[in-house]
């Protein structure tokens, strides 16, 4: 019972919910919220990244037969990830209950997002960082920028995220909430200083 009521004082912020609240208690829960959804968020995105560079990994392994390392980031996290997961959530928090929703709107939203973000790099920044027409199980790929096999797995990670990963999460918030935001702060910390090096040294 305890969890069901964290999610809408999370949420409201955002405006993902409405209840029928006076102006000052909206206020009051707003800021609430705000500091345990923001913390939440960069778990969320820092927990993904580790995921995507795992599973990108394994990827290369099959394929190539050995092992390298994936991403621009020096350490264990790739950030396209992250930023996919976010995505997911914020598109599919409302329809929790609804597993089939949640991986239709997983593989549709961040498909376009790979999509996108694969043209813009190669387009603007002459930058190939993935490209499926040199892997196995590239049916259909799209200028390798995309594939079936990659939009489906989209949607399986939305599945993963919002019944596997974000339960335990919002758990451990509720329960050990300073350890929560230590925890938070210290591996998105790392992620993002990783990302800020990773751009700026050559």
């Amino acid at each position: 019972m305890r969890d069901k009521q964290i999610l809408p004082s999370l949420l409201l912020p955002l405006g993902i919910i409405n209840p029928l609240l006076t102006r000052q208690k909206e206020c009051v829960l707003s800021k609430k919220g705000a500091k345990k959804l923001i913390p939440l968020l960069l778990l969320i995105f820092t927990v993904a990244g580790i995921i995507g560079f795992v599973y990108e990994t394994i990827c290369v392994y099959i394929n190539e037969g050995a092992f390298f390392k994936r991403g621009t980031t020096y350490g264990p996290w790739i950030p396209i990830y992250g930023f996919g997961a976010l995505l997911i959530f914020f598109l599919t928090v409302r329809f929790r209950r609804k597993p089939l929703l949640v991986f239709i709107i997983s593989t549709a939203a961040c498909g376009l997002l790979e999509l996108v973000s694969g043209y813009v790099i190669d387009k603007y920044f002459h930058m190939r960082l993935w490209d499926y027409s040199q892997v196995i199980l590239n049916w259909g790929h799209v200028n390798g920028y995309i594939c079936i096999r990659s939009v489906i797995t989209w949607g399986l990670f939305g599945l993963l995220l919002m019944y596997g990963i974000l339960p335990p999460l919002e758990k451990f918030q509720s329960r050990h909430f300073k350890a929560f935001n230590i925890v938070t702060f210290v591996l998105f910390g790392l992620f993002a200083l990783d990302i800020v090096l990773s751009l700026t040294i050559k």
